[in-house]
This record gives structure tokens, C-alpha cells and sequence, in this order.
């Protein structure tokens, strides 16, 4: 049930985010930067923070939900490393460190979210691990990808 209600705030917190993040973008002509200044600490301690707790509080069951070995070190250390995306996300962000440092971290989200959703989905395929789950990061990685690729684009440009 708990983890149901931390992928459901997940979510939320993300389309959230995205709501925000492209008001705040396009409130006066259109400004990236401020798009993605807000969006991009949302959105990854949303993913990473919220999963990387789930991974060390609730490792158990959130391993037999997705289909995983149970009591691994690896899962262990994959918690840590999304909440070292975490803080250091906030960390840039409350330092005000400026957009090429968000873009840094943001990309080194975006890759591990990325590959994790392909291992997710050769994992469906190789052991026909069809809980939704393990099925459901390599969609949802890609809305990601999608709804973060015109800001990133455009901050880009305008360095």
C-alpha cells in the first residue's frame, strides 16, 4: 500500500512540476532557463529522492513488486546513488549554481533513468517479467525524455 501511494505521489509531484515548471517558462515570452531551474530539482528529487528512500526503507517489498532479487547489495547501492542525484540536486539549486550546473545534473539523472528503463524493459523481455512495475520505467522514462527535451534544447541554445 505505501509504495502504491509513492509512486502514485511520484507522479503527481512530477506532472506537478511539469504544470509549473511550463507556466513559469512561458509566463513572459519564453524563458528556459526559468523553466528548467524549477523543474529540474522537482522533477529528480521526486524520482530519485522518493525511489532511493523507497529502496532502503521498503527494499523487500519494492524488489518483489518490480520482480528483483530480494536483499541485494546492488539494490542497496542503487538507493544511494538516486539520493546522491537527490541532494545534489537541491545542492545546486539552493547554491544557485546556475543552469549548466542544473543541465550536469539533469543529464546524469536522465542517462541512469534511461538505462535503468532499458534494463527494465530487456528484463521483461529475457525473463518474461511482465509486473507493471518492471514495465512501466521504460514508458515513463521516455515521457520524461519527451517532456524535458524542448527546455533543454532551448537553454542549450541560449548559452
Amino acid at each position: 500500500m505505501i509504495l502504491n501511494i509513492l509512486d502514485i505521489l511520484r507522479i503527481l509531484i512530477v506532472s506537478v512540476a511539469f504544470f509549473f515548471g511550463y507556466q513559469i517558462g512561458f509566463a513572459d515570452g519564453y524563458n528556459p532557463v526559468a523553466q528548467l531551474h524549477f523543474m529540474i530539482p522537482v522533477i529528480i528529487v521526486a524520482i530519485a529522492g522518493i525511489s532511493g528512500l523507497e529502496g532502503l526503507f521498503f527494499a523487500k517489498k519494492s524488489a518483489e513488486i518490480k520482480g528483483f532479487e530480494v536483499g541485494s547489495n546492488y539494490q542497496r547501492q542503487s538507493a544511494i546513488a538516486l539520493l546522491s542525484y537527490a541532494v545534489v540536486a537541491m545542492i545546486v539549486y539552493f547554491s544557485n549554481w546556475g543552469i549548466k550546473a542544473e543541465l550536469t545534473i539533469f543529464f546524469a539523472f536522465i542517462f541512469f533513468c534511461f538505462f535503468s528503463g532499458l534494463n527494465h524493459g530487456i528484463d521483461a523481455i529475457k525473463r518474461k517479467n511482465y509486473k507493471w512495475q518492471n514495465i512501466n520505467r521504460p514508458f515513463i522514462t521516455l515521457l520524461l525524455i519527451a517532456g524535458m527535451i524542448y527546455p533543454v534544447i532551448m537553454a542549450l541554445k541560449s548559452l
